[in-house]
């Protein structure tokens, strides 16, 4: 791989982890148009480094809070939104795995995206008052949990179905936006600790100069990146529409689609 490959997924990976548009079903793609048959564990693993240190960069005053008091409510919440996608990676984790390789469904995939998107919005905009962080239960966390363990799927936005579930139980935006990004902190530290195996029994941690380089810029990419995209997205679910997001991703899931079943360019 080489530097410009490694810049242009990493600016992928830092937009895409915290937008709700799906960051493992674009690097799919791209991996597809550069023609990287094999996926690179070591460096996807360093891009999701980059961006879990862009969620501790911009929320660091949330993370400082529960680290100084870890018994408290929002740490319970927590714990409980993250059981799901544990449950959820130990029981089909050869499932995932075969998925991710062949990414046969990432169209359809896409598509769900969008489609929780869409209802999210709809659901937010009904009448009723919004909950604060004080008036969220457990029911609220284990729904959001669920829908993350759902968005281990390539082409799923994680972001985008934890921010759906928030929504859709009336949760107030600002803190939506905000829990679904502390929620990515385990998740994304679980699928570290996973791929750590996996990267200890390969060559990838044998590597030449020539082959850190990359390594190192896409992830100091992501990381940048990843600083603006979780600001801007903070922004945007507080006083925009994920409609927008939505429309998006239904385009590209219904291109990837038309390539997989018709035009077969990269799938």
């Amino acid at each position: 791989m080489g530097i410009f490959e490694a810049i242009v997924l990493g600016i992928v990976q830092g937009i895409t982890e915290f937008l709700p548009v799906s960051s493992s079903g674009h690097l799919v793609i791209l991996q597809k148009v550069f023609g990287i048959l094999e996926p690179a564990l070591l460096f996807d693993t360093m891009l999701h480094i980059g961006t879990l240190f862009a969620v501790f960069f911009v929320l660091w005053k949330d993370i400082l809070k529960i680290l100084k008091a870890p018994i408290q409510r929002i740490t319970g919440l927590l714990i409980i939104a993250t059981i799901p996608i544990v449950v959820i990676a130990l029981i089909f984790k050869a499932f995932i795995k075969e998925v991710f390789s062949s990414a046969s469904y990432i169209g359809f995939f896409f598509l769900v995206t969008a489609t929780a998107l869409f209802l999210a919005e709809r659901l937010s905009k009904r009448a009723g008052e919004t909950k604060n962080e004080s008036e969220m239960n457990w029911k609220d966390a284990l729904i959001i949990g669920i829908l993350q363990g759902i968005a281990i799927m390539p082409g799923v936005s994680r972001s985008g179905l934890t921010l759906s579930g928030a929504l859709s139980r009336k949760l107030e935006r600002g803190f939506a936006a905000r829990f679904s990004f502390l929620m990515s902190i385990p998740a994304i530290l679980g699928a570290l600790v996973f791929q750590l195996k996996d990267v200890i029994k390969s060559d990838a941690i044998v590597f030449s100069g020539s082959a850190l380089l990359p390594i190192v810029i896409g992830t100091v990419t992501a990381a940048i990146v990843g600083i603006f995209s979780v600001r801007l997205m903070l922004k945007i679910v507080r006083e925009k529409s994920l409609t927008g997001f939505a429309i998006y991703v239904t385009i590209i899931g219904t291109i990837t689609l038309i390539d997989q079943y018709i035009t077969k360019f990269y799938f």
